[in-house]
């Protein structure tokens, strides 16, 4: 019997895409579809074994497909709890992301800066470098739009004021883009089609497309893809971002994940203190200061009472 293997030995490669078990993988030398060697299948399980944006070593296979044989470790990931009866799942939303880029629009629909704070929240928690993208600058005047988002970048979150209508800030956006793997998350509404389109045509209708499929199929089937940028680079659009909870998120370790609040805990006078009511508390004494800012307060005390 004629063995199926290449004479290629492994190939590295990126896992850009998957479903229902089968992973397209992007090579040097073009795409593979793939599946999980047997081997990588078996013992207990605690999490997704490959997910979009592992690197994979695959032997190619002579009727064009190919087996992952190895997955590489994983820099970081944004993962997902998954409740099941017999303990707690990882659910790998994308792995080894350089950045997070969360849009919201400036206007229509108004900005939701506690969802930010959420998602800002679930980067701190995942080691992720984020960036906020306020989205329709043509709506509002910019003192207006830096009245919402300009305390961000104090907090080392850069702020982009982009209106893909217009074409202001496109081009910071596509050099933020180019070269790295970015998870893309925001509301609904606030035109991140738009501004992919305008970064690179047709690439928004395509995220929308896959986006479109995954909601009428999601008792089903489950897609994840990584959308290639012309100047080198991907995007991931993870609308799931959305529904992540704080899964393992402590609400007395939540402070550490405000980067203006860290540093006071220690002044504060209770080592329990939660910062609500407390007598002597530093972190509401730098709210009445000026230096933390109470809306970012206010959604601190929000996601620490497991409010949305």
């Amino acid at each position: 019997m004629r063995s199926t293997y290449s004479a290629k030995g492994l190939v590295p490669g990126l896992i850009v895409r998957a479903q229902s078990g089968f992973f397209t993988v992007q090579t040097e030398s073009g795409s593979l579809t793939c599946q999980l060697r047997g081997r990588l299948k078996q013992g207990p399980r605690l999490g997704d074994i490959a997910a979009v944006g592992d690197r994979v070593q695959v032997t190619p296979l002579t009727d064009g497909t190919g087996m992952i044989e190895s997955i590489e470790p994983r820099a970081r990931s944004l993962v997902r709890l998954d409740p099941r009866p017999k303990g707690v799942y990882q659910q790998i939303i994308l792995s080894n992301p350089d950045q997070a880029v969360f849009v919201f629009a400036c206007a229509n629909p108004s900005p939701h800066t506690r969802m930010l704070d959420r998602f800002l929240v679930i980067a701190e928690k995942q080691g992720l470098p984020a960036i906020v993208v306020a989205n329709k600058l043509d709506l509002v005047d910019r003192e207006e739009a830096e009245a919402t988002f300009g305390y961000y970048p104090a907090l080392g979150y850069p702020v982009l004021y982009i209106s893909a209508k217009t074409g202001e800030g496109i081009e910071l956006l596509r050099a933020r883009l180019t070269g790295k793997v970015s998870a893309l998350a925001g509301p609904s509404g606030v035109g991140k089609s738009s501004l992919l389109n305008a970064i690179q045509p047709g690439l928004g209708l395509a995220v929308r497309e896959v986006g479109e499929a995954t909601d009428r199929g999601r008792h089903t089937t489950n897609v994840r893809q990584l959308f290639p940028l012309d100047g080198g680079g991907y995007v991931a659009d993870t609308p799931g971002l959305r529904t992540l909870a704080l899964w393992d998120t402590e609400p007395e370790e939540l402070d550490g994940y405000f980067p203006e609040i860290a540093p006071l805990v220690a002044q504060c006078a209770f080592s329990d203190c939660t910062h609500s009511h407390e007598p002597d508390c530093a972190v509401r004494a730098a709210v009445e200061a000026g230096s933390v800012q109470p809306e970012r307060y206010d959604s601190y005390l929000r996601l620490r009472a497991g409010e949305e």
